[in-house]
């Protein structure tokens, strides 16, 4: 009998390592066809889903209604499951430099865990190359068994997109790709199990790994020549939302906005590109050029407002600004590589004080990670007010909102990176990107 036909009797079961905006959405679906062992090592996470609570705050309780899974953080439960799907982060370090350790520590946990006829596959997002070069090596060190031989493997690039309840785990296309044509076809069966949309069987591991990191790589190189245009726009006094508002009316107009653009999909993936590359003697001109483009908004955001301030013959050194959003975008809890950071941080070393409220961030979470609090609720002393992400609580203000938070209304400033209250501005300074 052959593992996925196990599965489908329950006569073994199916592991997800790694349990973040990723990993628990897919154990979930699985866990509803299947017997699922979810792991992760934070111990604090593991207890809430037990709780049938999304540490993530992605998904309600009734997700976790229905589900076969068992959670936990024990490294020897993996050996009660035959088919593991690896999903954790892949950031980058302080150089931008791939930081592949969490991806090494879980291929040591499934490694040890490894039987004859087992599978593996990963999602985690990575150059192409590292699945069969730096993932594989280390399974078969710690299993002592034979990759191709002895265990199979594949890649299925991760396509969740957090904060989307459109776009999920069973209405996007599956990426998948195997070791051999068996690994290949066996993978296919069982992400069919979840996604209703269709699989897409990739010729090669390098193949599909290529394919996930140009799409965020594609979506970076765009939105900074949206970035880029913006500060060439503002030096000429026009409205970037309102020439996007016009050029699209054209059919084969690509629809791109300006902003900031963190995350840990499109404001990592680039550089594991640009990193691989390098290894092959080529230096990547037009992705390092989207890449600083795009990670130098946040500070000239800041500097935006600085000038404003001055503009309006407010002492800098006694300003004080609101920031309402911290998180990496709208609607979402994630505050991993935000560049709302790189704002706040830019404004407090002009010496103006700052406060962020959001109601979706961590507080805790946005201390350790940044080093400033999130307030509660904001005051009224403010000479700036900057939304620098578009949550759904902050879509409906009025102007009338803003100049109560001001010190005063006469000359107050108001920042709209997203632009949403283009053109509902009357009296306060307005700027937007």
């Amino acid at each position: 009998m052959d593992i996925f036909q196990k599965l489908i009797n329950k006569e073994t079961s199916l592991s997800v390592v790694g349990l973040g905006y990723v990993g628990l959405p897919i154990a979930l679906e699985f866990a509803k066809n299947v017997k699922v062992i979810g792991y992760d090592i934070k111990k604090d996470r593991i207890e809430k889903m037990q709780n049938n609570t999304d540490p993530s705050k992605e998904l309600s309780e009734e997700s976790f209604e229905g589900c076969d899974i068992k959670f936990t953080s024990k490294d020897e439960n993996l050996r009660h499951a035959s088919f593991h799907v690896i999903g954790v982060p892949t950031p980058i370090d302080n150089h931008n430099l791939p930081n592949l350790e969490p991806l090494y520590s879980a291929s040591r946990a499934v490694g040890k865990a490894l039987k004859k006829g087992d599978y593996v596959v990963y999602e985690s997002t990575v150059y192409p190359g590292c699945t069969e070069g730096d993932c594989v090596p280390i399974l078969e060190e710690f299993s002592g068994l034979k990759a191709g031989i002895d265990f199979k493997y594949g890649y299925s690039p991760e396509r969740i997109n957090p904060g989307d309840k459109q776009h999920t785990i069973s209405t996007i296309v599956k990426i998948v790709s195997g070791c051999d044509d068996e690994a290949l076809e066996t993978i296919a069966k069982t992400y069919q199990l979840i996604v209703k949309a269709g699989i897409h069987k990739a010729p090669s591991v390098k193949i599909a790994e290529a394919a996930k990191i140009i799409e965020n790589t594609q979506r970076d190189v765009n939105i900074a020549l949206m970035n880029e245009l913006s500060i060439i726009f503002n030096r000429m006094g026009i409205n970037t939302y309102d020439v996007l508002e016009a050029a699209k009316t054209k059919w084969n107009f690509l629809n791109f906005y300006p902003g900031l653009v963190g995350g840990h999909c499109i404001g990592v993936d680039p550089y594991y590109l640009v990193y691989k590359a390098k290894e092959y003697r080529y230096h990547p001109q037009v992705i390092n050029s989207g890449r600083f483009v795009n990670d130098s908004m946040g500070f000239y955001a800041a500097k935006q407002l600085v000038k404003k301030l001055i503009a309006a013959g407010k002492n800098v050194l006694n300003a004080k600004v609101l920031v309402m959003g911290a998180t990496f975008k709208e609607n979402v809890s994630d505050i991993r590589n935000s560049k709302v950071a790189d704002l706040v941080h830019e404004l407090l070393s002009y010496g103006v004080k700052v406060d962020v409220v959001d109601p979706m961030a961590n507080k805790e979470e946005v201390k350790k990670e940044y080093g400033f609090e999130v307030t509660e609720t904001p005051d009224n002393k403010y000479d700036a007010v900057v939304v620098a992400v578009n949550h759904d609580d902050f879509m409906n203000f009025n102007e009338e909102y803003f100049k109560s938070l001001m010190k005063t209304a006469e000359n107050g400033i108001l920042i709209d990176i997203k632009g949403i209250y283009r053109n509902k501005i009357k009296d306060l300074t307005y700027w937007s990107f």
